[in-house]
């Protein structure tokens, strides 16, 4: 049970730096002439990600850990931490374009046009079957499925140049 809570503390731990390190760079592309797009899903994606974790703390401690997706889970955090790096300033929750700024075309975007939704993707299904809780990945799967075709579609109309 120590180690189920160490691994959702862990998991909270980085989505609340997480939202630290969105707001401060979200502020700095506004500054900077930025604008939003798709602020009306954006509670619902929040909803959504707070939910998932909420389900996980209430179930998770109780069930063994899965050594196999401990793993995937943890290589699924390279991929993150080369994703923000990449990024840097220019990484948010949020979509905001900055007229006169060219797309990040290095590090996982030269193989992939969205690879932080793929990464978050893997991350909702992998992270319940460390604690074996198929079904949470796959409602949460199918949530989050359903979410991403709303926000990328908000995206890349954005990065098309519409709002």
């Amino acid at each position: 049970m120590i180690l189920q809570w160490a691994i959702l503390a862990f998991v909270i731990a980085q989505r609340l730096s997480e939202l630290v390190i969105a707001q401060r760079n979200t502020a700095r592309l506004i500054a900077d002439g930025g604008y939003e797009v798709g602020r009306g899903h954006y509670p619902v994606m929040v909803l959504m990600h707070v939910s998932w974790l909420a389900s996980l703390i209430w179930l998770a401690p109780s069930q063994p850990v899965n050594w196999f997706f401990l793993g995937c889970y943890a290589v699924l955090q390279v991929f993150r931490l080369w994703i923000l790096t990449t990024m840097g300033q220019r990484w948010t929750t949020r979509i905001i374009v900055v007229p006169g700024e060219q797309l990040v075309a290095a590090g996982p975007y030269r193989y992939l046009r969205h690879p932080n939704y793929v990464l978050v993707t893997a991350e909702i299904a992998c992270l319940p079957m460390v604690f074996g809780l198929w079904p949470l990945a796959l409602v949460f799967s199918v949530l989050n499925a359903a979410m991403l075709y709303v926000r990328i579609s908000a995206e890349n109309a954005a990065l098309a140049g519409g709002r």
